[in-house]
């Protein structure tokens, strides 16, 4: 009873935080409630996927490739056999593969470039990772998804493929529309491709022709949106849908959903078992994500209804490491032991549905999924259980979307009550299902996607600035900027942002009705990240970062 209590006053507590909706009310479909494709609900099903990064930096214990490392040298045994039977493992459903990192090492045969697998002693020069990838993962009823990176430093393309001058521009851009070209034509239809950072590259005519049903990653023509963080968690609740306008910037985040969005853009949430490096280091074998650190991850992103993309780095030999490979199938069997077989489940439409396990069973997590074919329509809802003729609290929350995993104290119960308290439209619930997994949820299950503090970036004078954020900006995140006049003057700026060498106005722009405001995308990190600009309405004051 204790226990009971102590759950009922943290869930009030939670809904006076605004974490929770309770008040009770069904509302028409709004016009323009946003849908997702056919596509996207086949990409939703998949709900895991693994990222592969190898490149020759792996050979150089860095994140990115400095172009040091003779090709000759580059002598591993590649086995995709060993990474497909990975994510069998993981319980992934895709792959996607780093064909083309930042320095521009291309990991296929191709014209291109020399810089690339062909110039190793590989297969005699004649190797083909993405070949050799497709055909494991067609046998193993996987989908394969490819990471081009628009930045090549082999080709002199800066951030979101920018090059210096007009006549650059337009020899990057055909030899970058000829890569994604040969990429998307020779190894068969692709789940997701990966623009990192966004592109200036135009290639909507080639993604249309070839990837029609392909999930695009940044970009102008974006379908999915990066979660905001590299830490592995989703924001709850994790709206599918944004403004048009949010979408259409290419960068936008888990920070832009909005349950009225008109633009179906999901959220995909990518973290590496090796956080936060992203490619195997000597090294780098103390980061291994725990199996209960990875469980924390899986509530966190799939259980908020996001996809979870895990990175799993080969190391030199082309093998990913069998420290590696044993933690994720620990968490790969994990998942099926808890989740693999519900003591009961039913689904349905309308604002109330009942689940009757038939005998008093012992549940201790509910799993929710909404039929999204209609839309994400569930705003508000409260789990019960019966105990004779009354209901009695169980759990509530807001989004429900393509899944939400929602632990409860662990109850005998025979009947569960699902009331949905306010939605766009009638619910449509595919699974409301229940558990007996025996288990202990991660403790910050329902809390929010961790927020780092404000920190001073810099200030300014005479209302002029210009600072490099490099020092101040360690991960590959989205941020806020913050301008505090002094003296409580009101602050109104105007800014522009460099990353390297390269102008990035995409990557930064003012948070609506707040002018103090600034959004900032740092797709990758390693380089200066200079803002500079005015200050109209305050001579002084300070600048404040927030990770978000």
């Amino acid at each position: 009873m204790n226990d009971r209590r102590e759950f009922v006053q943290r869930m009030t507590a939670m809904a006076g935080a605004g974490l929770l909706h309770s008040p009770i009310r069904l509302s028409a479909p709004p016009a323009g409630l946003a849908l997702p494709s056919a596509a996207h609900r086949a990409w939703a099903d998949l709900e895991i996927g693994m990222f592969v990064h190898f490149a020759p930096n792996t050979w150089q214990n860095q994140e990115y490739d400095d172009r040091s490392t003779p090709l000759d040298r580059m002598t591993p045994e590649i086995d995709t056999d060993q990474w497909a039977d990975t994510a069998v493992a993981l319980g992934a459903g895709y792959i996607v593969m780093v064909a083309k990192h930042v320095g521009g090492f291309c990991m296929w045969q191709t014209k291109t470039n020399p810089y690339g697998i062909s110039g190793t002693p590989w297969k005699g020069g004649q190797g083909d990772v993405m070949a050799d990838l497709a055909r494991s993962c067609k046998d193993r009823g996987l989908r394969l998804g490819v990471y081009l990176s628009p930045r090549d430093d082999s080709l002199g393309a800066g951030q979101s493929g920018q090059c210096p001058t007009p006549e650059k521009q337009a020899v990057y851009n055909r030899l970058c529309r000829q890569q994604l070209t040969e990429v998307l034509t020779r190894y068969g239809d692709m789940a997701e491709i990966w623009f990192d950072g966004s592109s200036v590259v135009p290639v909507g005519d080639i993604l249309a022709r070839h990837a029609r049903s392909s999930m695009i990653f940044q970009g102008p023509h974006a379908t999915i949106r990066w979660v905001g963080n590299e830490d592995g968690f989703a924001p709850y609740p994790a709206w599918n849908s944004i403004a048009k306008a949010d979408a259409r910037t290419g960068v936008a985040t888990s920070l832009h959903g909005d349950p009225q969005g008109d633009t179906w853009l999901p959220s995909e949430v990518d973290v590496s078992i090796r956080r936060p490096d992203w490619f195997w280091h000597t090294d780098n074998e103390k980061n291994l994500l725990t199996t209960s650190q990875l469980m924390e991850i899986y509530y966190r992103s799939v259980g908020r209804g996001c996809q979870l993309l895990l990175n799993m780095p080969p190391d030199r030999t082309g093998k990913i490491p069998a420290a590696d490979v044993a933690r994720v199938k620990e968490f790969g069997n994990e998942v099926r032991r808890r989740f693999g077989t519900p003591a009961g489940v039913t689904q349905g439409r309308g604002k109330e549905l009942i689940l009757d396990l038939g005998q008093t069973r012992k549940v201790d997590h509910i799993i929710l999924a909404e039929d999204l074919s209609g839309g994400e329509r569930v705003r508000g809802y409260r789990l019960d259980f019966s105990a004779g003729s009354e209901w009695i609290l169980l759990g509530t929350g807001s989004s429900i979307g393509h899944k939400r995993i929602h632990p409860v104290i662990p109850t005998q119960v025979r009947k569960l009550r699902l009331w949905i308290a306010e939605s766009a439209g009638a619910p449509m619930i595919r699974t409301f299902a229940a558990y007996e997994t025996g288990a202990t949820p991660p403790e910050n299950w329902g809390l929010p996607a961790p927020a780092w503090a404000e920190d001073e970036a810099g200030k300014w004078d005479d209302g002029e600035f210009d600072m490099d954020l490099g020092p101040k900006i360690k991960a590959a995140a989205v941020y806020r900027l913050r301008f505090v006049g002094l003296g409580g003057w009101t602050a109104l700026p105007t800014l522009e942002l460099r990353m390297g060498s390269a102008a990035t106005p995409h990557l930064v722009r003012p948070v609506k009705g707040r002018p103090d405001l600034w959004t900032l995308t740092v797709p990758e990190i390693g380089k200066t990240i200079r803002i500079r600009g005015r200050v109209k309405g305050a001579p002084q004051g300070t600048i404040l970062l927030h990770r978000i």
